[in-house]
């Protein structure tokens, strides 16, 4: 339960949306003194720890990355102006998924609905207690999901729209972009082309071989973290600004030692294994990407900024591989 309960933390960073419509309170703000001070400490003793822009160079290889938050804000349009002529400038802009994936994406959507869908078996009212049936339903209808529906989606596609807080859904369902779109167009704009640091279905994998009890216990934990959603929004949209986003994730682990039944060295390990299964994982797979990239010419790249610090984050890898990194005005 308590990887679950990480895991749906983590979902709701990164699927949060900001919105006009939305209201919350930075929980940053409420950390009692020796809490906000125990996050600082564990922050501080991470490579680039704090930061959302960076130049990396090893002899005549630039790479400008650019840490994102994936969806809608409406400082990212001032964002993008200041980093434009960088990307207009590159030979390539890659992120973690381009138009051709998400093209990619839609097709197999279309084609395998068990992606998204349960197209067997029983749905989630048959699998869940009627009190969180009934919960659940309400929830996803007020994101304006029909319950018939909700029924049958997959159940970790149902934890991330949870993660989503309905005062958002409208923005979501006009397709508003987040700083990683903006800075798509802009490179098609400019005729750079766009590439993706990783295959389209890597979302779905993350998922693989997850037991079936325990993506209930993300609709769970992602129900009982529900009446917060937009306290999260705030939340991170704040930390993400101050270049900060790191203390999203320390933020998790106190709520995580918060959960009964488990000790601080257990909530510490389990943490530190999902970190490897969702971002270090990646991570490594994206550095020969961008080093060949960044034999060809200048590269602009901008991906989740959760993945920049930490030893196994973006920015010390290249640094192991002989890149010097340098902060830059964000």
């Amino acid at each position: 339960m308590i990887r679950t309960a990480l895991f749906c933390l983590l979902l709701v960073g990164s699927a949060a949306a900001a919105s006009a419509k939305c209201t919350g309170t930075d929980l940053m703000e409420t950390l009692p003194d020796d809490q906000r001070a125990m996050i600082d400490q564990n922050i501080d003793g991470l490579p680039f720890a704090r930061g959302n822009a960076w130049t990396a160079r090893r002899g005549e290889e630039v790479v400008h990355i650019v840490g994102t938050y994936h969806l809608d804000h409406p400082r990212h349009d001032d964002v993008l102006e200041r980093f434009a002529p960088a990307i207009d400038s590159a030979q390539v802009v890659l992120v973690e998924a381009g138009p051709d994936e998400e093209a990619r994406l839609k097709s197999e959507m279309t084609r395998d609905p068990s992606l998204l869908f349960l197209t067997s078996g029983p749905t989630l009212p048959e699998q869940l207690s009627e009190e969180e049936w009934q919960a659940l339903s309400a929830a996803m209808t007020a994101r304006g999901i029909p319950a018939f529906l909700a029924s049958k989606m997959q159940p970790w596609y149902v934890s991330m729209m949870l993660g989503i807080p309905a005062c958002a859904m409208a923005e979501m369902a006009e397709g508003v972009k987040g700083l990683d779109g903006r800075i798509i167009a802009r490179a098609e704009q400019a005729g750079v082309p766009v590439r993706a640091l990783e295959p389209y279905d890597t979302v779905f994998r993350l998922f693989d071989g997850m037991a079936a009890e325990t993506k209930l216990d993300m609709i769970r934990t992602s129900l009982a973290m529900d009446g917060q959603a937009e306290d999260y929004t705030a939340t991170l949209a704040a930390a993400y600004f101050a270049e900060d986003v790191r203390v999203t994730w320390e933020l998790g682990r106190l709520a995580a030692y918060d959960m009964p039944g488990i000790t601080k060295a257990e909530v510490d390990t389990q943490l530190a294994e999902m970190e490897e299964a969702l971002m270090n994982r990646r991570n490594r797979a994206w550095i020969p990407v961008i080093e060949a990239a960044a034999a060809d010419g200048p590269v602009f790249a901008a991906f989740g900024a959760l993945h920049l610090s930490g030893e196994d984050g973006v920015l010390a890898l290249l640094e192991a591989e002989g890149f010097t990194i340098e902060r830059q005005t964000f």
